[in-house]
């Protein structure tokens, strides 16, 4: 079964729809020690986390040669600054999209080619809109929201302005994976190795309790 559509109607990469279509799972590798275990698993896309700049040439083009989707999360990549330049160079290892929280590093990374994911955290309602304000200016390809249990608590209107979004954080079952795609998310990431292996039709049911969202306020 293929993944739904995001709910702002903004069509998901092609890239990432294939790659959703079985395993819905971004698998969020940190440091080299679990690199072995996604290489086996079946989940397609993956962020890498906390590598340095030396180790991402060693590390990038081995994954894009076992057919992976590989991003980068600029913001913790020791020795890689946060610049034009260092979206240059994780071009040219052959990585497919950037992860950061910084608005102009999202707006750099489509003209050349990159996929783009911006990850934000969503604390209060006061951050809720500034972190709409900003995917609307930045119009990433997927928004990795943080906490995952946050967006049971978003309105439908902030989740659709959020969309194509992934949840990420306290993702740690494969209950918390069907939720999150339940509420629209097209996919759930997660550092337990586990749930690398969890693929669309596994996923267990969602009771029809946990679907229902706050009312909006008068003014959001």
């Amino acid at each position: 079964m293929a993944p739904p559509p995001s709910r702002s109607g903004a069509p998901l990469a092609p890239r990432l729809a294939s790659a959703f279509t079985e395993v819905p799972v971004v698998a969020s590798v940190i440091g080299t020690e679990p690199l072995r275990q996604f290489l086996t698993a079946p989940a397609k896309v993956c962020i890498l986390a906390s590598f340095t700049v030396g180790q991402l040439p060693k590390v990038v083009p081995a994954l894009v040669r076992a057919g992976k989707t590989v991003f980068v999360n600029v913001d913790s990549s020791p020795g890689l600054a946060q610049d034009r330049g260092a979206l240059d160079y994780i071009k040219s290892l052959g990585t497919h999209g950037v992860v950061s929280t910084r608005l102009s590093l999202i707006e750099k990374g489509r003209p050349l080619g990159l996929l783009t994911m911006m990850k934000v955290f969503v604390t209060d309602r006061s951050n809720l809109s500034r972190s709409m304000d900003a995917i609307s200016r930045g119009a990433p390809d997927l928004v990795e929201i943080m906490p995952a249990p946050i967006i049971g608590r978003m309105t439908a209107r902030a989740q659709r302005a959020m969309s194509p979004s992934v949840a990420a954080g306290f993702v740690e079952t494969p209950a918390d994976v069907a939720l999150a795609l339940a509420l629209g998310s097209v996919a759930a990431a997660t550092s337990d190795s586990r749930l690398w292996h969890l693929r669309r039709d596994q996923l267990p049911p969602v009771p029809p309790s946990a679907l229902k969202r706050p009312a909006a306020p008068s003014q959001e």
